[in-house]
């Protein structure tokens, strides 16, 4: 018994592509990913709930390995909570943050997914390789900036004038934490930009190393603003981390130029005075066509005066 194979139509990123999905489609795509993208955070906000604990303990380490940050116990010095609600706020904040790590490749893929369409192929494949050099980076910076604060916050309790004795409140060391997490992973995409500039055209790489100046009095000068932590070692840490990382994409624009060809003096070899060789045609010119003569355009007939109202008459009179 043969049964009739139903053929199915194009998929939604084919008519995306092609131009033939209407923009109410495109608002009903919008409004299904957007949904697909909340469940996955609301999935991941649950599991960051049962982690909020864990991530607490961890963020944590840095007060508690400060000397004296100890009693005779050996256990960490609690934190101060100035209301009731401050502990179960924290949480809830940390299990946003939580969920959204966890529930990333979801919503990233939903995001995606809606843009891609719009993009050429060779877009699509650079694209990937960005995302791709993009995560890295980012997981780079925070593991640099939990160091930094393990390491920096020591300086900034020994220099000041109350000592370690004193009690963090709890809100405000959690949220200088996770800032300088969030200030080292987003800086350390910096190099991105220079080699989207590279890769696209707009800069050659003997450009960005002419910046070389500016880009290192830049990357002090953000770190010293930008930067959470006032004491120096955060600020010269990460400013030597973005130096280092725009020579790096200096280096990789530089390939780049080699392997498209790019910079290749093609006068080389060639005096400042020596003109350029010309190829001479010695093929006679043949005769053009005669042009016709151009005929005088006759003088417009006249147009006739308007008739009066009262002898204009319609259908209906």
């Amino acid at each position: 018994m043969a049964f009739a194979l139903r053929k199915r139509g194009p998929s939604k990123f084919q008519q995306a592509v092609d131009g033939s999905m209407t923009l109410v489609e495109h608002i009903r795509e919008l409004r299904d990913r957007l949904f697909r993208a909340s469940l996955a955070v609301v999935a991941g906000l649950i599991v960051g709930f049962v982690l909020a604990q864990p991530a607490f303990d961890l963020l944590k380490e840095p007060y508690c390995d400060l000397p004296g940050a100890t009693n005779a116990l050996g256990e960490c010095q609690q934190f101060l909570q100035l209301s009731p609600a401050d502990g179960f706020i924290l949480k809830l904040k940390l299990a946003l943050w939580i969920g959204l790590i966890v529930a990333a490749p979801v919503w990233l893929y939903q995001l995606w997914a809606f843009i891609a369409p719009g993009l050429h192929r060779h877009e699509r494949k650079w694209a990937y390789v960005f995302v791709s050099i993009a995560f890295p980076l980012f997981v780079g910076g925070a593991v640099l900036a939990y160091l930094v604060v393990d390491k920096g916050l020591a300086f900034l309790m020994e220099s000041g004038v109350t000592g370690l004795s004193t009690q963090l409140e709890v809100t405000r060391y959690i949220s200088f934490v996770t800032n300088m997490i969030l200030l080292f992973g987003v800086a350390f995409e910096f190099p991105l930009i220079l080699l989207m500039l590279n890769f696209t055209g707009v800069a050659t790489a003997r450009r960005l190393l002419s910046w070389w100046r500016a880009v290192i009095f830049i990357c002090f000068a953000f770190a010293a603003v930008a930067t959470p932590d006032p004491g120096p070692f955060g600020m010269t840490l990460l400013a030597l981390s973005l130096s280092l990382l725009y020579f790096i994409a200096v280096g990789v624009a530089f390939l780049n130029d080699k392997r498209r060809g790019r910079g290749r003096d093609v006068y080389a070899g060639v005096a400042d005075d020596e003109a350029s060789p010309l190829e001479v045609d010695r093929e006679p010119v043949e005769a053009a066509a005669p042009v016709d003569v151009v005929k005088p355009i006759g003088s417009p007939e006249p147009i006739a005066k308007p008739v009066p109202i009262e002898r204009r008459y319609d259908d209906m009179t």
